[in-house]
């Protein structure tokens, strides 16, 4: 196996011409906000070289969001050379490339811990670091909060300078135009940095994309523009009239030359494009920005997975990656067994070959929620909208309402962006669209803004929309087959991150009735369980029995909504009820089931075991499970305990 030091192998030597390693090393004396600024200008290649090469070298231990933040790497640097981020004020749109911010910001001795438990988080944090000013983990907020900062800092009369940074993927999401469409009115300085490396997670295929990809190609005009400023300034008299009579037809040429100018038209000024290694004309750039008293954007064009050749190959996999072997690329734990996003994605392929009527729909994560094979074998009905959630669902309900059955696959956590339109364009229609969703309940090392622990609550909450959970992959694949051809409305699925579970495979009863199954009988209580729990439920009644001598029943809930309530009846006349959700409590599936006992059969024992009233930070799902309290030894724990006082 190679030595760490010749990771250069790896690294992309294009992206790296001219590039050495002196003695001592430049990132060395990176400890602390602004150091930066005292580094020699001749030592930021050697610079960018080693944060490449540390970003590699941690996030192969720990995982993480790789491709973004080596593409980013020179932007980040200039922005740091320019601005002092104690002071200024910088909004990472999603946050995942914004490692390198943390690097220059004193905070690169941490990133052993980087996603771990307890440790350095994957995203801004506001308790983590005065330089982190917004908490952001989701996309195209950006603008918005920058603005909203800039006028704060107008408002109080302060100076400080305000920053978004934005990449093309978020860029095409409703909320950034919105705000575009303010910051033009408003004649304040924020200034907008547009990281264009043509990605989201996936390769963009939206019309911004395609515009963006014109304005790249504008290299010959703004050259052009640039040589003649040159040439007439060395005229004497004659030059400065000149300059100011062709000003009068610049707007034809660019007219002809490149695209409409989107962002003028929004009343920002657009700076750009500016190539995103060009550290001296990122900050030239950036300091022009900062005098306009107005909106400006100032568009970088970035190549994502720079300087290392596997994440420049595949952007796609290096975005979000566990632990991988440096010199191949490759996984350390690679999947041996499909995951729930597989084995949903080859059931819809199944589906869509006998029903024609099926039409997939992803907001930028079709290799994410499986649908990239329905999208190869039916190319027709497949559709990747962006990172445009609250489009997609209303697109559906469109499809639907003409008689076709969409499918939307989203994870747990960008579904929460379109709950108005799941309500209004789709449930209050009573329309037959499919929401896979993917990543419910706990998701791990993404922290706070990515766990899927609040869509049971709020899609249990709109009438029309039944709600489903599998136990395994067996019953995935028929709840599906249920919810394509015996619903007549909309219907969630819901499961969970990491390997679809094959247990219980000897517990197969149709999902026809949306009944309750029991797994196993009990005499002393029975404990309901909502999907992939079922196995840690198994575990808890175990552990009751060889530590309580209690012996519990287990039942796989499948219908949170509608809930079977005849089960809960039938066990609640046996004994005290337990509910066991990686979701959050208030609303959720056992509250739900405890109010319905409350008031038809009063008297009823319940406990629920759900997430409390809170947000969940970022760790294993393992170690996350027993802060909460719901791994199988704390759980069983807690029964027993409860159990005890029923008896006392």
């Amino acid at each position: 196996m190679k030595h760490l030091n010749t990771v250069t192998d790896n690294l992309n030597d294009k992206s790296n011409k001219g590039q050495r390693r002196p003695r001592p090393s430049v990132l060395s004396r990176i400890n602390a906000n602004g150091d930066i600024r005292r580094i020699d200008p001749a030592d930021y290649d050697q610079l960018a070289w080693e944060i490449r090469r540390f970003l590699i070298q941690k996030v192969s231990v720990t995982g993480g969001h790789l491709a973004s933040n080596l593409g980013a790497v020179e932007l980040t640097m200039a922005l740091h050379l320019v601005f002092d981020f104690s002071k200024d004020r910088i909004v990472f749109d999603v946050g995942h490339q914004s490692y390198v911010h943390k690097i220059l910001t004193g905070r690169k001795d941490d990133f052993d811990t980087l996603r771990q438990h307890g440790g350095l988080s994957g995203f801004p944090k506001r308790s983590e670091s005065v330089t982190d000013a917004f908490d952001t983990g989701h996309a195209s907020n950006s603008v918005s909060a920058a603005l909203g900062m800039a006028c704060a800092r107008d408002l109080k009369g302060d100076r400080n300078a305000v920053i978004a940074v934005i990449g093309d993927g978020a860029s095409t999401g409703g909320m950034f135009f919105e705000a575009l469409n303010n910051a033009g009115r408003m004649k304040r300085n924020v200034i907008i940095v547009l990281n264009d490396n043509e990605m989201s997670i996936s390769r963009n295929l939206s019309g911004l994309s395609v515009y963006l990809s014109g304005l790249r190609t504008a290299s010959s005009y703004t050259e052009l523009k640039d040589h003649v400023k040159r040439r007439l300034a060395h005229l004497p008299k004659i030059g400065e009239p000149i300059a100011d009579h062709l000003s009068s037809v610049k707007d034809g040429i660019k007219n002809m030359m490149i695209p409409e100018m989107l962002f003028e038209n929004f009343g920002v000024t657009y700076l750009g494009p500016i190539d995103g290694t060009n550290i001296a004309q990122m900050v030239r750039t950036f300091k022009d920005a900062r005098k306009l008293q107005k909106a400006v954007l100032v568009h970088v064009v970035t190549k994502k997975g720079r300087g290392y050749e596997p994440a420049e190959r595949h952007p796609d996999k290096f975005h979000g990656i566990g632990p991988f072997e440096i010199e191949t690329g490759q996984l350390k734990q690679p999947k041996t067994k499909p995951s729930w996003s597989d084995v949903f994605g080859q059931a819809l392929v199944e589906e869509g070959g006998a029903c024609e009527k099926i039409v997939a729909i992803t907001a930028a994560m079709a290799d994410g929620t499986g649908l990239k094979a329905f999208g190869m074998r039916y190319p027709r009905r497949f559709y990747d909208v962006g990172i445009e959630e609250e489009h997609a669902v209303t697109f559906a309900g469109g499809l639907a309402s003409q008689g076709m059955i969409p499918v939307v696959a989203i994870y747990s956590t960008f579904l929460q962006r379109a709950y108005d339109q799941i309500l209004e364009d789709v449930c209050l229609q009573n329309l037959h669209v499919i929401f896979a969703v993917d990543r419910a309940g706990l998701v791990g090392h993404d922290g706070e803004t990515h766990q899927g622990i609040f869509d049971t609550a709020f899609l249990s909450q709109m009438p029309n929309m039944t709600v489903l959970e599998p136990k395994n992959a067996a019953e995935l694949k028929a709840m599906l087959h249920f919810a394509v051809h015996d619903i007549d409305g909309p219907v969630a699925i819901r499961y969970s991150r990491g390997s679809a579970s094959t247990a219980f495979a000897d517990h197969q009863e149709p999902i026809e009735g949306l009944r309750s199954e029991i797994l196993r009988e009990g005499k002393d209580a029975a404990l309901f369980a909502l999907g992939h729990l079922c196995e840690s439920g198994a575990a808890i009644c175990d552990r009751l029995k060889a530590e309580a001598d209690v012996d519990c029943g287990l039942v796989n809930v499948r219908s949170i909504k509608p809930m079977d309530t005849a089960m809960l009846s039938q066990m609640a006349a046996r004994g005290p009820v337990i509910t066991l959700e990686d979701n959050i409590k208030i609303g959720g599936y056992g509250q739900r089931a405890a109010a319905w006992l409350a008031e038809h059969k009063p008297g009823s024992r319940v406990l629920v075991l759900a997430v409390e009233d809170q947000f969940v930070p970022h760790g294993s799902t393992d170690e996350l499970m027993a802060d909460l309290g719901l791994d199988a030894a704390h759980a069983a724990k807690r029964i027993a305990a409860f159990l005890k006082n029923q008896k006392d």
